[in-house]
């Protein structure tokens, strides 16, 4: 728990130090591209989370591997060495993507559904979730087939299942209480 304390410290910083130099939108494609090869990298996560790697090494190698990044994340990535906070790199971005999307009024719908959605059904969507939240959105597309059918709509802490295997589960609870 402390540790995404941590993170979302240093993200409030950055993000802070970002709209001052007016290049938040720039750093947030930069925390962007730092989860996504985070995550899409087994190999980068464990050279990050390893005590044993030089962070001389780790550094060149986040360099190399973001060499167009803008200023304010290359000197994220020195502040967390130089604190030996490192392998909270990908909390930081992920808590920076997520308070930057506040300040914009954002925020990431997630559509779980059975077959991708058409854009008919996205446009839909985002009116529905501004309906609810009263904030725009962007929508996050999540294929699962085992619903069936319908969708399942995340915004925030804010859920709503209308999947047909939902559906079947209330009507299997409610004939095994009878």
């Amino acid at each position: 728990m402390s540790g995404s304390r941590a993170a979302i410290r240093y993200a409030k910083a950055v993000l802070s130090i970002a709209t001052d130099q007016k290049s938040a939108e720039v750093v947030n494609s930069d925390m962007k591209s730092i989860t996504k090869a985070i995550s899409g990298s087994e190999d980068l996560n464990q050279m990050l989370q390893s005590p044993i790697v030089k962070s001389s090494d780790k550094k060149s190698v986040l360099i190399s591997v973001f060499k167009n990044a803008n200023t304010a994340t290359i000197n994220l990535i020195d502040t967390l060495i130089a604190n030996k906070r490192l392998p909270l790199l990908n909390d930081v971005a992920s808590s920076y993507i997520q308070l930057y999307d506040e300040m914009r009024g954002s925020q990431v719908a997630s559509v779980t559904t059975a077959i991708p959605l058409t854009e008919d059904l996205k446009t839909k969507v985002l009116a529905k979730v501004k309906e609810l939240t009263g904030k725009e959105a962007e929508v996050e597309n999540i294929i699962d087939e085992s619903i069936l059918g319908g969708f399942i709509l995340r915004v925030g802490d804010i859920q709503y299942n209308a999947s047909i295997s939902n559906k079947l589960n209330k009507l299997k609870r409610e004939f095994t209480l009878n």
